[in-house]
């Protein structure tokens, strides 16, 4: 049954709690036996709690008592390794960090604890989450469960690639430029960016001006629930919107606005980038399901999503030179591709980022124009499906082209699973709401969801199971 206990939903797993036919021991049991046979192929991990079973233990007495603290009570649950658990140690995935365990929970962890969901593990990160693809000079290089010879993208790459395999039915990510949303679509789980400030997260750091922190689940269902928690308020985040006390899982059941939601239809964006043609083709399946079920679809480009870009090559150095410029080392101990970006960003003027930042709010206006009259875009996530690690060249970063728009402009948005290309690699769609709009963007998903069905986990674990004999640790 243990297999069985690894493959099933945050709900699932809350129903047989509920029931008295599971424990959350036993659960946790199962997962930590799993993330000892799968891990060593694909590196999620960087740190497990030591007191994982004692926290189960502790939830499967408030079930026996009939005292559960909500419907994550006993879930376990990882987090992305720039997110403070207290007792762990934060490394941000680097080795300009220290192993002293950290004080407090992050205000989400803190929601999660109080709800009685088991944090029981580190997932791992590029260099502060710097990149898209996830490898470090602490942690080595994390592999996607589909072919361990791709990336499972980044950075919250160890958190979707344990989530694919089993080794935890939720895990927490962040995103500042496309670090939940790109992972999830190279490894075929949901993942969700929230509005800005939607979820309350501290200490924001140099990166606080983009960063998200939001859910990477293997539904969408489960992200609601989640994301009911991990938005309550914490007064720690002066970013944080005004509370409200929504429920993201009940709002999948409401009906549309009369006359159907109006959707944008955007293979490209208005870039000229191309996509390859598996994903523009996902996309357009993904619209053309919209449309089959009411949704007034149309073939529209979001104005600006260049010039967004234009502004990110712009702040994201900047953010980079930040965080390295007190370091007394100037550094020599991280990634090159960070300190790159922090050389880069030491060459962007004062007036040039008050710039970029001016010109972050009038697209923004824009962008809140076009969502009078469009209640979601739909568009490729990333260019391609994963890449083959090989193929990434060294020394040039990849840009997250149909992703960072949504963080400079603070919207929400998600990475949904729509079937796999016919190399057997997944593809992810994004589904994009106007400011505020995260039960909207939820709402599709979970229709999108019903149309395509979710990742086959069972035979993604079955197929690395029996290729551990012959791999060597990565």
């Amino acid at each position: 049954m243990g297999r069985e206990f690894c493959e099933l939903t945050a709900r699932e797993l809350h129903a047989l709690y509920e029931a008295g036919t599971a424990s959350p021991v036993e659960v946790m049991e199962a997962v930590l036996h799993r993330v000892t046979q799968l891990d060593p192929a694909v590196n999620a991990f960087c740190q497990i709690a030591a007191d994982s079973l004692d926290m189960a233990r502790a939830s499967e007495t408030r079930w026996q008592h009939n005292s559960a603290l909500g419907p994550l009570d006993g879930v376990p649950i990882s987090i992305k390794d720039n997110v403070a658990v207290s007792g762990l140690a934060t490394r941000y995935g680097s080795r300009v960090t220290d192993d002293q365990p950290a004080p407090h929970d992050s205000p989400c962890v803190a929601r999660l604890r109080e709800s009685g969901a088991i944090c029981f593990a580190k997932t791992t990160l590029p260099d502060f989450a710097h990149k898209i693809v996830t490898d470090s000079p602490l942690t080595g290089v994390t592999r996607n469960p589909w072919n361990p010879e791709c990336t499972p993208g980044g950075s919250s790459g160890g958190a979707a690639a344990a989530v694919s395999l089993g080794m935890a039915p939720v895990a927490i990510g962040t995103d500042g430029g496309g670090s939940i949303r790109i992972p999830a679509a190279f490894t075929g789980t949901f993942g969700f960016k929230p509005s800005f400030g939607r979820v309350p997260h501290a200490p924001r750091g140099p990166f606080g001006l983009l960063s998200h922190v939001g859910p990477m689940t293997r539904c969408v269902a489960d992200a609601a629930r989640i994301l009911t928690v991990i938005s309550r308020p914490d007064s720690r985040d002066w970013y944080a919107l005004p509370f409200e006390a929504s429920d993201y899982e009940l709002g999948l059941k409401c009906q549309p606005a009369r006359g159907g939601i109006r959707v944008a239809c955007s293979p490209t964006l208005g870039l000229s980038v191309t996509p390859q043609a598996d994903v523009r083709d996902a996309v357009m399946r993904a619209a053309g399901a919209l449309g089959e079920l009411g949704a007034r679809v149309q073939s529209e480009d979001p104005p600006g999503v260049e010039r967004c870009n234009l502004v990110h090559a712009t702040l994201w150095p900047a953010c980079c030179r930040q965080l390295t410029e007190d370091m007394a080392d100037g550094g020599a101990a991280l990634d090159p591709s960070l300190r790159a970006y922090a050389d880069a960003g030491a060459g962007i003027s004062r007036h040039a980022l008050l710039g970029a930042l001016i010109e972050r709010g009038d697209l923004g206006a824009a962008v809140n124009a076009f969502f009078e009259r469009y209640d979601l875009v739909i568009c490729p996530v990333y260019p391609r499906v994963a890449m083959r690690l090989a193929e990434i060249p060294a020394g040039e970063e990849l840009f997250p082209y149909f992703t960072a728009w949504c963080n400079q402009l603070g919207l929400p948005a998600a990475s949904l699973y729509a079937g796999t290309t016919s190399e057997g690699l997944p593809i992810g769609v994004q589904i994009v709401g106007g400011r505020h709009a995260d039960a909207l963007v939820l709402w599709a998903s979970h229709i999108l969801e019903l149309a395509f069905g979710r990742a086959p986990l069972t035979e993604m674990t079955r197929t690395l199971s029996s290729s551990l004999a012959g791999r060597a640790t990565p």
